[in-house]
This record gives C-alpha cells, structure tokens and sequence, in this order.
C-alpha cells in the first residue's frame, strides 16, 4: 500500500471516531457506530501504528502484527490514561479523545516518514 494511501486512511479513521464521539448520541439507533469506531481506535490504532514505526513492512506476520497491535494499543492507553489521571486535565471525554488522537496521529506521521524513507 503506498504510504500516502495508508496515511490517509489512519487520518479518515481518525477522523470518523472523533466525529461519532462528538455527534451521534447515547440514545440513537446508530450508538452502535459509536461503540465500535471506538473500541476498535482504543484497542487497535495506537499499537498499529506503533508497530509500523518499529518494524518493517514484511518482518512481522499477520497475525503477530495483530496481536502485537492490541497489546500495544491497551499499553499505550494506559500510559495516557496514567499520565492525565495525574495531571492537571483529568481524565474526560474530551481529554482521553484529544490525547489518543493525537497519539495515533504522530505515531502515524513517524511511520508514514519512515515508510517514506524506504
């Protein structure tokens, strides 16, 4: 997949859970959307993305690059949750959204870099 196309998909992703998050709510038919755009940004997206920063395209197989990228992901969540749960800004809706946002968004910026750089 070229690195431009892969980019673009981790940022519509994004971008899909950000605006589900904020504007399908609790008690519609669709809160199911909800659930699973989330689950599977917390559960999958950081690791994933980490995981393309560490390893190249085709040292890992498919099924330990998604192992790997669940137990990262849950890692990486809760080092966030760690560090606002002790900071200042507490843990919220909006600051878990903009700290995992971000998070997954510079993890995915480093790898398109190095994907660039092959």
């Amino acid at each position: 997949m070229k690195p431009t196309l892969w980019l673009g998909l981790i940022i519509l992703y994004t971008t899909l859970t950000i605006a589900s998050v904020y504007f399908i709510p609790s008690e519609s038919i669709f809160s199911w959307l909800n659930y699973f755009l989330g689950f599977t940004f917390v559960a999958f997206m950081p690791g994933y993305c980490l995981i393309n920063v560490l390893f190249k395209d085709g040292k890992l197989e498919l099924i330990e690059r998604l192992v790997l990228s669940i137990a990262l992901s849950f890692s990486l969540v809760g080092v966030s949750g760690l560090f606002l749960g002790l900071s200042s800004i507490g843990i919220a809706t909006n600051s878990i959204v903009v700290t995992l946002s971000g998070v997954v968004l510079i993890l995915a910026f480093l790898a398109f870099i190095k994907k660039l750089q092959k």
